[in-house]
């Protein structure tokens, strides 16, 4: 297959991050990677089972939800291109935790594993850097957990609503921004019910806290949503 015309996808990536054409054709040549078309709905990781490949969506949306006993699933993770899965548990034998699944049609780039933790003797000096970028990969989602803890931690709706916008918009650098969630994923991902929630955000938006627009935020006043964390 021809990658070239996802370069621009991969280094959008946390792995490839700005990683000139010569060392992706490089990287593309060693690890032999291939491509798999998902259609709406469409399982690509099952809880309960291991994987020994890096996932990249090139195409579509992607879904990560923790399934739950009672039968109920909590969103973890929204992904479009560019988005990486799996990627912790592809360096050891642990089992997912989340189903992964397509939100729409999408198309998977799979890395197998072996191919980023044995390159060959010469040792590139763009798969160093991309090691040294999937260690910084895991480490940014072991802090993403501990935010989402601290988060699943405020008590009030108000202040997870609050403490999730108050994150986006750092992400953003704006104070608007749009979210890849429905109102139902972000509920799940909130912890709470899909009516509670929109019942909330209609609130805030008649106190002048923010604008809404389907999926997107707008956050008129900052530091009273900062107030309400506490």
């Amino acid at each position: 297959m021809d990658y070239i015309p996802y370069y621009d996808v991969l280094r959008r990536t946390s792995l490839f991050h700005n990683m000139p054409d010569r060392d992706l054709d490089t990287l593309m040549a060693s690890f032999a990677p291939y491509v798999r078309r998902y259609d709406r709905g469409e399982l690509l990781l099952m809880a309960g089972y291991a994987t020994r490949e890096v996932g990249i969506v090139l195409e579509g949306e992607i879904v990560a939800a923790k399934p739950m006993p009672d039968g109920t699933a909590v969103v973890m993770a929204h992904m479009g291109p560019g988005g990486v899965f799996a990627d912790v548990l592809a360096g050891g034998q642990s089992k997912s935790p989340v189903n992964v699944t397509a939100a729409i049609p999408c198309l998977v780039l799979y890395i197998p594993c072996e191919a980023l933790l044995r390159p060959d003797s010469t040792m590139h000096p763009a798969h160093l850097q991309l090691l040294h970028n999937w260690l910084q990969t895991i480490s940014d989602k072991y802090f993403a957990l501990d935010r989402r803890l601290e988060l699943l931690c405020c008590k009030s709706l108000r202040g997870r609503i609050c403490l999730w916008l108050l994150e986006q918009r750092e992400e953003a650098g704006a104070d608007t921004f749009d979210t890849a969630l429905t109102r139902a994923e972000l509920a799940s991902y909130l912890n709470c019910d899909r009516s509670a929630l929109c019942r909330e955000l209609s609130r805030m938006q008649e106190e002048g806290l923010l604008a809404l627009f389907r999926r997107s935020f707008k956050l008129l006043a900052p530091d009273r949503l900062s107030q309400m964390v506490q």
